[in-house]
């Protein structure tokens, strides 16, 4: 127990230690980036660090296995050539217990990014967005997903102009994003308030404009709305929308706290959309603990013996390499769970599980015999 404290406690500061090194780094890129950005509207200094400091959460926490591999080479490396590995081998240790106290260290600090460090990128990504909206001074239209309906907004488009907004809500939609049903459209006056309300059983987008079917429109500016409503069998609306606009509007699966996806999941299926990105997103935040417990398993199969010279370097480099080929499978696997060619929970569960297993595979026949 007193060896398991003691090499977790060695992993935590080099995992602190390298996750500090690798938070400057980003700041520093992103808020460079956000001056070359935004050059042409002198955001200043302080604007560029206000955005870079949104910005970092998410790549930070995208990097996170990575930071973990080399938390794992900097503390098997530091063992081994401080000959305390050798020490604790002399002394009847097993390979496996002095693998197991990091690999659960790391899977504890998973399980805490997860739990707390996911909701805050949510939170800092669409203040991210909705600061570089404001600045780029772009995107009239939202999408939101209730508990039984859907809503849009869109811009009135009057010869090629903006004279107002239509909020629209549909009780659900096609897969494609491309048809309403029962849809309602609530015109908004830039000066007037609401002045129209349009009923349809269905609503169908085509390039520029809005096809209804089965229409009621009433006029509200008028003494009775409701008496003297138009039916009529077919209208169209002007709008800039797209079905590529109205799905991206839902944002990326990252901008939902974990612990809102399952709702969130449930409300795009009630809406008639697929889900799969954000349920395969879902099993890879339940598995990543895991990936970073692999990342472990991984850098001691490679740098847990004594090793000294040029060997060192070598042995650093294939833990590090092999890392990032278990970082780009699990981001393989990830495209082919959005794109359905595999199921949510291989696409997720599937790349610790293989990585895990391979490097514990390599640890028990190269220290354990």
């Amino acid at each position: 127990m007193i060896l398991a404290r003691y090499v977790g406690r060695r992993f935590l500061r080099s995992f602190l230690l390298i996750a500090g090194v690798f938070l400057m780094i980003l700041l520093l890129i992103d808020m460079i980036e956000m001056i070359r950005r935004f050059s042409d509207r002198d955001i200043g200094l302080s604007g560029a660090a206000e955005l870079a400091g949104l910005n970092i959460a998410g790549s930070f926490y995208s990097i996170l296995p990575l930071i973990t591999v080399l938390a794992g080479i900097a503390l098997f490396l530091g063992l081994a050539r401080s000959s305390e590995m050798v020490a604790i081998r002399a002394s009847g240790r097993s390979a496996l217990k002095v693998v197991t106290a990091p690999s659960v260290a790391a899977i504890l600090v998973g399980a805490i990014t997860v739990a707390f460090l996911n909701p805050m990128v949510a939170v800092t990504g669409k203040r991210f967005d909705q600061a570089v909206a404001n600045i780029e001074r772009e995107g009239s239209q939202t999408v939101s997903i209730g508990d039984s309906a859907m809503w849009l907004r869109q811009a009135v488009i009057e010869q090629g102009q903006e004279a107002g907004q239509i909020v629209i809500r549909a009780r659900r939609a096609s897969p494609d994003a491309t048809t309403l049903y029962d849809a309602s459209f609530l015109v908004f006056d830039q000066n007037n308030g609401p002045v129209r309300r349009i009923e349809a059983r269905e609503a169908r987008l085509s390039p520029g404009e809005w096809e209804l079917l089965d229409v009621r429109d009433y006029a509200l500016n008028r003494p009775n709305p409701e008496a003297l409503a138009e039916a009529r069998e077919t209208l169209t609306l002007a709008s800039d929308l797209t079905a590529q606009r109205i799905r991206d509007g839902f944002g990326r699966p990252e901008a939902v706290p974990v612990w809102q996806l399952p709702g969130f999941i449930a409300g795009l299926e009630r809406a008639g959309f697929t889900a799969a990105r954000h349920r395969v997103w879902f099993q890879m935040e339940l598995a990543r603990p895991f990936l970073m417990g692999a990342m472990i398993l991984i850098a001691a199969a490679f740098t847990m013996q004594h090793v000294r010279g040029r060997s060192t370097g070598i042995a650093v480099l294939i833990a590090f390499a092999a890392g990032i080929g278990l970082f780009f499978l699990r981001n393989l696997a990830q495209v082919l769970g959005d794109n359905g060619q595999i199921t949510p929970i291989m696409a997720a569960w599937a790349p610790p599980l293989v990585g895990g297993l391979l490097a514990l595979g390599v640890i028990l026949q190269r220290e354990d015999g």
